[in-house]
């Protein structure tokens, strides 16, 4: 299974209004960068719970682990130079 557009539409807007909330801040601290994290986080799944779109927890599982596709890649990558 591959992220749905949702899903890395919802990370990556957490992610940017994260540095762009620790930039206006002058966040300087593990503990200032943990909270900043947490209150964005949170702001983004009330979002996401308010527009009636699926929770992260609620998404589907994948079939295979990032771990387990990294090897199947790297083998097929060794068999094509072979």
């Amino acid at each position: 299974m591959v992220i749905g557009s949702e899903e890395l539409a919802a990370n990556l807007f957490r992610i940017t209004q994260t540095e762009a909330k620790m930039r206006r801040e002058g966040t300087d601290t593990p503990q200032k960068a943990n909270a900043a994290h947490y209150q964005v986080g949170k702001a983004v799944r009330e979002t996401i719970k308010g527009l009636g779109g699926t929770m992260p927890e609620d998404l589907p599982t994948p079939e295979k682990s990032i771990k387990e596709l990294e090897a199947e890649t790297r083998k097929q990558l060794k068999s094509k130079k072979d």
